[in-house]
């Protein structure tokens, strides 16, 4: 099993609403390799005052303005965005308490190639993508190496991130598609949920009493596939009746362009994420 030193030093730069969900994550899991982090294991850094200040009081951890201003980390969570990754790893690539340690980063489109050429020379390199339900330790992320980690470095990663749902180790050529499903698809399901809240209220229910049918299907159904193991095909049959009402559905879901949609949707956020990571 993946353990972890109890005096472990795990520095967090940018502290965003991802990192938040991961650091805090971490410390509430109680699970392995996770189970030993508390507060007194992580230094954030973040340049906003009113930021620095809520994950004082939410978590006790310690903060600092900016990431030379860390006097020592064994893992660094690089959690800003891809636009100033760059600038934030220059600025530390010559610090000596850098020199050495594991980089993870959960930055959108930027490779562990590009990435690389910044570190220090002796730094080790995780790429991860995980998805907002982190914050209810359900989360999908998906995690590559560098040509500079370790296999006990990746093991180590996807362990870290299993303690807050399901993590995957895919290749590098796969993280911009795993970004564009898993890391963008929280959003998608939250789309779906309003069409059909809203399909449901133009039909005369109650705006309400329409969410919480749709978010409790959708909940339910993912539950049914985990628990029975039913591919999506077997359940979608499962449901449909000969002549019935959801496949008169499905027939008029197709014809609107419902698979089209998802797939120019997909395509579309794995070329923004290309873009992003040539920033």
């Amino acid at each position: 099993m993946v353990q972890l030193s109890k005096d472990v030093r795990i520095a967090l730069i940018g502290g965003g609403k991802m990192g938040e969900a991961v650091m805090g994550g971490w410390i509430a899991s109680g699970k392995e390799p996770a189970a030993s982090l508390t507060a007194e294991n992580f230094v954030v850094a973040n340049p906003g005052l009113p930021r620095r200040e809520h994950l004082e009081q939410a978590y006790g951890v310690a903060c600092v303005e900016q990431a030379v201003d860390i006097d020592a980390a064994d893992i660094v969570v690089l959690a800003v965005k891809p636009q100033v990754m760059m600038g934030v790893l220059e600025a530390i690539s010559s610090e000596p308490q850098f020199a050495e340690c594991l980089f993870v980063s959960i930055a959108a489109g930027m490779t562990t190639e590009r990435l690389q050429t910044a570190l220090p020379s002796r730094a080790r390199l995780v790429r991860t993508m995980p998805n907002t339900p982190l914050l209810v330790g359900a989360g999908a992320t998906t995690v590559c190496g560098s040509a500079s980690a370790t296999e006990g470095d990746i093991e180590l990663v996807q362990a870290l991130f299993s303690c807050l749902g399901a993590a995957f180790v895919v290749d590098e050529d796969d993280m911009d598609a795993t970004g564009a499903l898993s890391g963008s698809g929280p959003a998608y399901v939250a789309a779906m949920i309003e069409a059909l809240t809203a399909a449901g209220a133009g039909e005369g229910l109650d705006a309400g009493l329409a969410e919480q049918l749709a978010l409790q299907t959708v909940f339910g159904t993912a539950e049914l596939m985990r628990e029975t193991g039913q591919t999506p095909e077997q359940t979608r049959i499962a449901v449909c009746s000969p002549g019935g009402s959801t496949l008169a559905a499905l027939a008029a879901m197709d014809e609107a362009g419902l698979s089209r949609a998802y797939e120019a949707g997909v395509r579309a956020a794995v070329q923004r994420s290309k873009e992003l990571g040539a920033c």
